[in-house]
C-alpha cells in the first residue's frame, strides 16, 4: 500500500479551474461515499478556495491517480484535458511531506494565514464521516494536524501579520488592551478600510461609524458592516468619542489636521487616540503624530509593518521546514514498523510450510521413528528455518528507520512469492 495525493493548489492552476473542481466543505459526504473504485483503499478530499486534493493510500499508484482524474471529471461534469494538466501526484514521502507542509501553512498563499489547519481537521472528520479512512491515514493526518500545532507554537510563524489591513489591527491591539468596547470611525468606503472593521469586528468591536463623501457608498457600506452611517460634515464632532479611525478616502487634501485632533484629545482628556490612514494621498496631516498619546500609521508605516513581519516569517518558516521534516521520518519509520510485521509474518509462516511439507515428505523414508526420534528430527527442522530466518529478521527491524525499507518489504514478497 502506497499513501499518495493528487490534486491542483493557487502553485499550479488559475482560480478559474480551481473552482469548478472545488467540493463545499459542508457536502463532502456525498464525493467522499461517490468515490468508490478498488485503487482506493482510504480516501480523504481537502477543497479550499486555494486548493483541491485528494489523499490516497492505494495498491496501485498509477491506477489511483488515473481513476482520481475520471472521477473529477465525472463528478464536475468536466472533460478531463480542461484540467488534468494541472494536476500534480505525489507518492510516499513526498506525498506525506506535502500534506505536513499544508497543515502548517507553508504551502498556503500567505504562509502562517491560520485557516488551513481548521480546513485539513475538517476534511478529515468528513472523511471518517463518512467511513473513507482507515488505519493509515488516520495517522497520517493526526500527525498532519499535529505538526500544524506544533509549527505555531514552536516557530510562532502565525505571529506576524503580513496583510495590511490586519497589521493595522495587530498595532490597534498594542495600543489598546481590549478592542471590544472601542468606537470605530471609517472615512470612506475603500474596500481595504472595509477590510480593516472585518478584522475588528472580529476583535470584538462593536460600534462603528461610517461617513463618505458619496452617502450612498457610505450607506451601503454601513449597511454591511452592520455600522452606522453619519454625514461627512459631522464627522469631526465625532472625533472625542472615536479610539480608532481608519481613512481610506479620495480627497485631494487632508481631511483631518493638528487643531482638529488636539481638540479632539482635550475633550478625551488624553485618551489614546489609533489612525489608520490608508489613502493615497493621505488623509490625515502628519503633524497629527506629534501630539502625545496620538498614533499615526500611514500606508507606507504599514507597508513596512507587513515587510518586517514577512521576513520574520520566512525565518520562522525555515525552522518549521525542520519540524516537517522530522515529523515525515517519523511517519515513514511507523509506515515502515506497520509493513514489516505482517512481512515478517508472512515469510516465517511460509517457512513454516516448507518445513511442514518436506517432513510429512521424508519422515515416512526413515522407517521406524520412535517418539523421541521423531522430536529430535522436528527440533532439527525447526532450529534450521529459526536460524536461517534470524539475520533476516533482526536486519529488517533494524531498518525501520530507513527510507528503503519499503522496497525490502516488496523485495521480500516478490522473491518468497509471501502474497500467495
Amino acid at each position: 500500500m502506497t499513501v499518495a495525493v493528487v490534486g491542483l493548489s493557487h502553485k499550479t492552476a488559475p482560480v478559474a479551474v480551481r473552482e469548478r473542481l472545488a467540493f463545499p466543505e459542508s457536502q463532502l459526504h456525498a464525493p467522499l461515499q461517490q468515490f468508490q473504485d478498488e485503487a482506493i483503499a482510504e480516501l480523504v478530499i481537502l477543497s479550499t478556495c486555494n486548493r483541491v486534493e485528494l489523499y490516497l493510500e492505494t495498491p496501485d499508484p498509477q491506477a489511483a491517480f488515473a481513476s482520481c482524474v475520471r472521477f473529477l471529471a465525472a463528478y464536475h461534469h468536466l472533460a478531463p484535458e480542461t484540467f488534468a494538466s494541472y494536476l500534480y501526484h505525489l507518492q510516499e514521502a513526498e506525498a506525506v511531506r506535502h500534506l505536513f507542509r499544508v497543515a502548517a501553512s507553508l504551502d498556503s498563499m500567505v504562509v502562517g494565514e491560520p485557516q488551513i489547519l481548521g480546513q485539513v481537521k475538517a476534511a478529515y472528520l468528513a472523511a471518517q464521516a463518512a467511513g473513507r479512512t482507515g488505519t493509515v491515514l488516520s495517522q497520517l493526518f493526526a500527525r498532519a494536524l499535529g505538526v500544524g500545532k506544533a509549527v505555531r507554537s514552536e516557530t510562532g510563524i502565525s505571529d506576524h501579520p503580513v496583510s495590511v489591513s490586519y497589521a493595522a489591527v495587530e498595532l490597534a491591539r498594542r495600543i489598546f488592551a481590549n478592542l471590544a468596547q472601542r468606537t470605530v470611525l471609517v472615512l470612506g468606503a475603500g474596500d481595504m478600510a472595509a477590510l480593516t472593521v472585518r478584522h475588528l469586528r472580529a476583535q470584538g468591536v462593536q460600534q462603528v461609524f461610517v461617513t463618505s463623501r458619496t452617502p450612498a457608498r457610505a450607506a451601503r457600506l454601513a449597511q454591511e458592516l452592520d455600522a452606522k452611517a453619519i454625514p461627512l460634515e459631522a464627522f469631526p464632532a465625532h472625533l472625542p468619542q472615536t479610539d480608532i479611525v481608519i481613512s481610506s478616502t479620495s480627497a485631494p487634501q487632508p481631511l483631518i489636521d493638528r487643531a482638529m485632533v488636539q481638540e479632539a484629545m482635550r475633550l478625551r482628556r488624553g485618551e489614546p487616540m489609533f489612525f489608520i490612514d490608508i489613502a493615497v494621498p493621505r488623509d490625515v496631516d502628519p503633524a497629527v503624530n506629534t501630539l502625545e498619546n496620538v498614533f499615526l500609521y500611514d500606508i507606507d508605516d504599514l507597508q513596512g509593518v507587513v515587510e518586517a513581519n514577512r521576513r520574520q516569517r520566512q525565518q520562522a518558516a525555515a525552522a518549521a521546514e525542520d519540524i516537517v521534516w522530522r515529523e515525515v521520518r517519523q511517519f515513514q519509520q511507523w509506515l515502515a514498523a506497520r509493513d514489516l510485521a505482517p512481512t515478517i509474518t508472512a515469510l516465517r509462516q511460509r517457512a513454516e510450510l516448507i518445513r511442514r511439507a518436506e517432513l510429512e515428505r521424508i519422515l515416512p523414508r526413515l522407517g521406524h521413528l520412535d517418539e523421541r526420534q521423531r522430536r529430535l528430527v522436528e527440533a532439527l527442522s525447526s532450529a534450521i528455518v529459526n536460524k536461517l530466518l534470524h539475520t533476516p529478521t533482526v536486519n529488517l527491524k533494524r531498518a525501520a528507520g530507513d527510507p528503503r525499507v519499503r522496497d525490502y518489504v516488496q523485495l521480500l514478497t516478490r522473491l518468497f512469492d509471501l502474497d500467495q
